[in-house]
């Protein structure tokens, strides 16, 4: 008699990982420290799981995914809105860490989310970094914008913050270079990547951190992970209009950034941009299909190891 599938859902919080395991209902506590995740691998190493769904959280899941996948565990890391529709839909609307676990479990087992291959430790550190590098940027400009308003008391201490960041950004740059440099797999697709006119390293970074399936998977595929597949609203005679929403918004944004360069200084993207808008497409909807393009060239850049110079447009 074959053994029952096991599902787990985690909830990970600042302070504790609450685990449901759907079919028996048991649920476990750990605090969210070393011994805490040592104690949720031994656990996990015994009841033998089909499937681990745990939720983003801001990077609060790295260390215990890191030894999940150290441990050869199935983890699979969902975007949480997923989670939230789900318990909407079976009408769960109150909210406490071990519920969360249970609903996790339920999700689990009945979405059942695909495998996909997680970035190793070296990986989550890269992408730790490049996460950090967003945030000081997101606080230089968030400095810069009270300081043109600022009273003269605290101006000073605006500006000595301002100095402050822009060093530790100027460190953090050094540290992601670093990072490609040690790594002769990254770095090949740094270059790759940075082949593409439009394609800086802030956008090559958040590619190599962010999108590790990058060549590994069909357009569609690739697309609807990003964000950019345009999904269809209509309900009975209804035709809603195509909107991208869901997938990864780091990813999203940064090929956002890399579209809009591309419309000025790739010829390709350039032309493809230009005709749309002549065609009569509103700018903001043709600069979406240029980020779709852009992701399909990459995509198939990475899966071919060619440059961009070898890619015929």
């Amino acid at each position: 008699m074959s053994k029952e599938p096991v599902f787990v859902g985690i909830d990970v919080s600042q302070s504790s990982l609450d685990l449901a395991e759907h079919s028996s209902k048991k649920q476990w506590s750990f605090a969210n420290d070393d011994a805490g995740i040592n104690r949720v691998v031994s656990l996990l190493n015994e009841l033998t799981p089909s499937l681990v769904v745990l939720e983003a959280t801001g990077g609060i899941e790295v260390p215990l995914v890191s030894e999940l996948m150290a441990a050869g565990l199935p983890v699979v890391v969902v975007n949480p809105r997923q989670v939230r529709d789900f318990a909407r839909a079976m009408g769960r609307l109150a909210k406490t860490d071990s519920l969360d676990a249970q609903i996790i479990a339920r999700f689990a087992a009945a979405v059942r989310p695909e495998l996909r291959p997680l970035p190793d430790a070296t990986a989550l550190e890269f992408s730790a970094i490049v996460t950090r590098r967003r945030q000081l940027q997101d606080m230089l400009t968030m400095e810069r914008n009270r300081f043109r308003t600022a009273r003269k008391a605290v101006k000073s201490r605006i500006e000595a913050h301002i100095t402050w960041l822009k060093m530790e950004l100027e460190n953090t740059n050094h540290d992601l270079e670093q990072s490609i440099k040690q790594s002769p797999v990254w770095k090949e697709k740094d270059d790759l990547l940075q082949s593409v006119p439009g394609i800086g390293q802030a956008t090559s970074c958040a590619l190599i951190a962010g999108l590790p399936e990058l060549g590994t998977l069909s357009r569609k595929q690739i697309a609807t992970l990003v964000g950019v597949a345009p999904l269809n609203r209509d309900s009975g005679t209804l035709r809603g209009k195509r909107t991208i929403w869901g997938g990864r918004a780091h990813v999203r944004t940064a090929l956002y950034m890399a579209a809009l360069a591309s419309t000025r200084h790739n010829p390709v993207i350039k032309a493809f941009y230009q005709r749309l808008v002549a065609g009569g497409k509103a700018k903001k909807a043709a600069l979406v299909a240029c980020m779709h393009k852009l992701l399909m060239i990459l995509n198939s850049m990475v899966k071919h190891n060619a440059r961009w110079a070898y890619v015929t447009p």
